[in-house]
């Protein structure tokens, strides 16, 4: 049974009247709700009862929490809880004033689950698809050791750590994917439009064209017939990636390949590395168990070469070995690396050395992206131009040799 909104009218023990929202499946499913809150309830009405139901499309209609979202929130969140604001508080001022509608509507189903008794942790892992194990584990460390606000900085530092991260990739590949998609659309309109007027003027010029002109017409005439197949086909694949791409079998083709290809592969590497370091540094400096922060960590990662790394070394760990000693058997994580956590793990201060493993090849991937946007972008510019130059010469070569019989 779908839920729905409802609106309520309540009395509490010292007799003061209250309003309030909570989503159920029924109303009798809100009335329990609120006779466990110790509420005398007076009224239960469904909000917007009269009202259209909204109309989504497929894939479309249903808002996305994002990275950004969750570092805001949880930003806002310690700051109002180390102010000495309560949870309830605390969510009901966020569940009004995020921007994103899901979120706010997810946060207001904590919130009612915290009234009826759950702990925050707990209201949280029943999200799974906005909440990341991450972000519950560490919260739930901090419920148990008493400093949640505290942890919650932690989940913001590392939330805006990974959206600047994010940030960086997109920008060195914006300028390729651009300037690729600008040569498409280059080649497509002078397929459909320029070449079938040259190729008009050849008709009536007779005689044999050369080889790359008789190409460029022949690719002009297949395009006018397989444009909306190609259409089709394009959005299509992009529909069926998007469905595929996270299937344990798909990745366990492309991850390895990612870290295989040439200049990119040694910047996904540090990308991975970056996120095992960073989201390990925060859950050991949390109070997670190293075992199980070994476990979220393997699935944050974004490779399976890097998670496969990881879970050995957690098995490694488990049979009584050190974190550090496993890690040289598998050639993913650099000698550096291996090093650092060694003199982290003699001093005592693992996850202040996993915090600066992170920010070094945080530097890394920053350096590497500003080299690779200076290496790409003439690159570019020069697969462009041979792209367009070379169908001009091949339209302009029937005129060539007609100026040629005419000497």
């Amino acid at each position: 049974m779908a839920t729905a909104t409802y609106e309520y009218k309540v009395r509490d023990k010292s007799g003061s009247m209250k309003t309030g929202t909570l989503d159920a499946e029924s109303p009798s499913q809100v009335a329990a709700k609120l006779k466990q809150m110790g509420y005398a309830p007076i009224s239960i009405t469904q909000a917007n009862a009269g009202m259209s139901k909204e109309i989504r499309i497929p894939g479309f209609g249903k808002p996305k929490v994002k990275l950004k979202d969750l570092a805001v929130f949880s930003r806002q969140f310690a700051t109002m809880i180390n102010s000495g604001l309560s949870l309830l508080r605390a969510l009901n001022i966020l569940t009004e004033q995020t921007e994103n509608k899901e979120l706010a509507r997810i946060l207001g189903e904590v919130r009612n689950d915290i009234e009826t008794g759950n702990s925050l942790s707990a209201s949280m892992g029943k999200h799974p698809e906005v909440f990341p194990p991450l972000m519950v584990n560490m919260t739930r460390a901090g419920e148990v050791g008493g400093f949640l606000d505290s942890v919650m900085m932690q989940i913001a530092a590392n939330y805006e750590a990974e959206v600047k991260l994010r940030g960086k990739v997109k920008a060195a590949m914006t300028y390729p994917v651009v300037v690729f998609c600008i040569a498409i659309l280059a080649v497509v309109g002078m397929l459909l439009f320029i070449v079938p007027t040259f190729a008009g003027l050849f008709k009536t010029l007779g005689g044999t064209l050369p080889l790359p002109t008789r190409i460029l017409v022949m690719l002009s005439h297949g395009l006018k017939v397989g444009i909306i197949p190609l259409i089709i086909l394009a959005i299509g694949g992009k529909v069926v990636w998007g469905k595929v791409k996270r299937d344990q079998r798909v990745r366990d083709v492309v991850d390895p390949m990612k870290l295989k290809i040439p200049v990119f592969g040694e910047l996904f590497r540090k990308i991975a590395l970056t996120r095992f370091a960073r989201n390990l540094g925060t859950m050991m400096a949390s109070g997670v168990p190293i075992l199980q922060s070994l476990d979220i960590v393997a699935e944050t990662t974004g490779n399976v070469v890097l998670e496969r790394a990881t879970r050995a070394v957690q098995e490694s760990v488990r049979t009584g070995e050190s974190l550090s000693r496993p890690l040289t058997e598998h050639p993913v994580f650099p000698p550096m690396v291996v090093q650092m956590m060694a003199v982290g793990e003699d001093t005592g201060a693992l996850d202040t050395m996993l915090h600066k493993i992170a920010e070094f090849y945080d530097q890394e991937v920053e350096a590497t992206t500003e080299s690779l946007t200076a290496l790409i972008e003439p690159l570019m510019i020069a697969f462009l131009g041979g792209i367009v130059g070379s169908m001009i010469v091949a339209l302009y070569m029937p005129i060539f040799k007609i100026f040629d019989l005419i000497k």
